[in-house]
């Protein structure tokens, strides 16, 4: 009885795995089965031939949901499309026609002024002869390029024939091993699409055909649709857009102005603090707590290294703008790592604050670090305030997103043990997430003071002083040497501060 069990699960499995075949495949399931079967019968890409995918190319990639396909072979077939359209019926002189036409202008010009030359015995007549001549030499030379382009559509179809061809033999041959993929994919997540879809058929047909011949048009007769060459816009759009900006910053710091002097105040009142502990304070006892920090915080080599370092910024008269710059650093990096850290608590434990504040995030990172500067100087001005304002947005994305990564990377089962022994949410935030997530929140720390040194120079544009002015100088006399050597600075501090702040200590 066993050994007649063990002889009917074999064909029970293929028959369950040939009905999940016709579920997932909807027409041609008897193709499917088959070949799914020849593909299954080892591992790896096993050559089958796809006559229907072939001949329809990009359209049955996206009839099947397998959009990424599609895309591949939409951009493939639409250059073999481009070169059949520009053998067929492209203006391939159209260029040197163009530049054939301008010279003959020219060359209408200088032949008016050998006219009045003649007329009026210049001197100046040879000269003019001379660079006539050189210029129907060079329309001449523009008209046979322009024939021997336009003789050169035969080589244009016949290249966008094979590549067309081989397209096609190339989407036949990998059809089947990508649809096998999916079917894989849909076996563990119904989600996935599957079947032949009419809807996706229709979708795929109407982009394929739109990138197709508008593309194969462009570029084989330019100028016959004018709404390809340039978008329809109206200049008017933007000043008009630009102008209601205006008047909304306008208004925003009129409104806004106690607000603004405010953040002044606090911003220029921390940075004169932290410049009387950094630059008033005498540089020996400085640099002794620096180098003891670095030695407490990441061993003798890294103090070492820092001695060496704050030696390098002593040597060549760099010693208090450096500090000036790890001031206006300190102050930025103080600002964000404070209100980021608690900010990344509460996104980790409120999934729908989260969803509003990333793409606030995204914002902060993915725009230009000199766009920064716009608002920043409408609002506050220029100088050290603005300076920090401007480091601030730019470096407090990361300690934001690393201590809600960390946080939510906290093992739950930690946390249910945790609570099954009684831990309050405080207990659990300051004795288990927090611990737990340390690494990954301290890495974020290290990249907000990264990336606000690195706003070093950009904050010099508006009156910041540091070693960023040093490298602003350098660049608009082009003093290469001083500039390499101020950078080399802002490099030292940036490994210092990295050193002493990823210490494993």
């Amino acid at each position: 009885m066993k050994h007649a069990d063990v002889k009917d699960i074999q064909p029970e499995t293929a028959q369950r795995l040939s009905g999940l075949v016709g579920e997932f495949v909807g027409q041609g399931q008897d193709y499917y089965r088959q070949v799914f079967a020849y593909m299954m019968e080892a591992p790896g890409f096993r050559f089958t031939f796809n006559i229907a995918a072939g001949l329809l190319g990009p359209i049955w990639f996206g009839a099947r949901g397998l959009w990424s396909w599609f895309l591949s072979f939409m951009v493939l077939e639409t250059l073999a499309w481009i070169q059949i359209g520009q053998g067929l019926f492209g203006d391939l002189g159209r260029e040197a026609r163009t530049r054939a036409d301008q010279i003959a202008q020219t060359l209408e010009l200088r032949r008016q002024q050998i006219e009045a030359a003649e007329a009026s015995g210049s001197g100046s007549l040879d000269a003019l002869k001379r660079a006539a001549t050189s210029l129907e030499n060079a329309m001449a030379e523009a008209q046979a390029t322009a024939a021997a382009a336009d003789a050169s559509g035969t080589v244009y179809l016949v290249v966008g024939i094979v590549l067309l061809l081989a397209v096609k033999a190339l989407a036949a041959s990998l059809a089947n091993w990508t649809l096998e993929g999916q079917f894989a994919r849909w076996r563990s997540d119904r989600s996935v699409a599957s079947g032949w879809s009419i809807p996706r058929m229709g979708l795929s047909i109407a982009v394929f055909g739109a990138v197709t011949i508008l593309s194969t048009i462009k570029f084989a007769q330019p100028d016959a649709i004018g709404l390809l060459k340039q978008f329809p816009t109206n200049r008017d759009w933007r000043l008009n857009v630009g102008d209601g900006i205006q008047v909304a910053f306008d208004w925003t710091k009129t409104a806004g102005r106690g607000f603004f002097d405010g953040l002044t105040y606090g911003m220029r009142t921390l940075l004169d603090w932290i410049e009387v502990v950094l630059v008033d304070t005498p540089w020996p006892v400085v640099a002794l707590v620096i180098v003891m920090l670095a030695w407490l915080s990441a061993g003798p080599r890294v103090a070492i290294f820092t001695g060496a370092a704050l030696a390098y910024l002593g040597l060549l008269d760099f010693w208090e703008k450096a500090m000036t710059t790890i001031a206006l650093l300190g102050a930025a990096a103080l600002i964000s790592i404070t209100l980021g850290i608690p900010l990344g608590i509460y996104c980790a434990r409120r999934p729908k604050v989260f969803a509003v504040v990333r793409p606030i995030l995204d914002f902060m990172q993915s725009m230009p670090s000199f766009v920064y500067l716009i608002p920043v100087v409408a609002f506050i001005g220029s100088g050290k305030p603005a300076g920090v304002v401007a480091t601030m947005i730019f470096g407090s994305p990361p300690v934001i997103r690393f201590t809600v990564l960390g946080l939510q990377q906290v093992p739950e089962t930690v946390r249910e043990a945790a609570m099954a022994f009684g831990a309050t949410p405080r207990y659990l935030l300051w004795r288990v997430d927090l611990p737990l997530a340390h690494k990954t929140i301290m890495a974020g720390v290290n990249q907000t003071i990264l990336l606000s040194l690195a706003m070093v120079v950009v904050a010099s544009l508006i009156g910041a002083k540091g070693l960023g002015e040093d490298v602003l100088e350098a660049l608009q006399y082009a003093a290469a040497g001083q500039g390499i050597l101020a950078g080399l600075a802002i490099l030292f501090c940036a490994l210092i501060l990295d050193r002493i702040v990823a210490g494993k200590r």
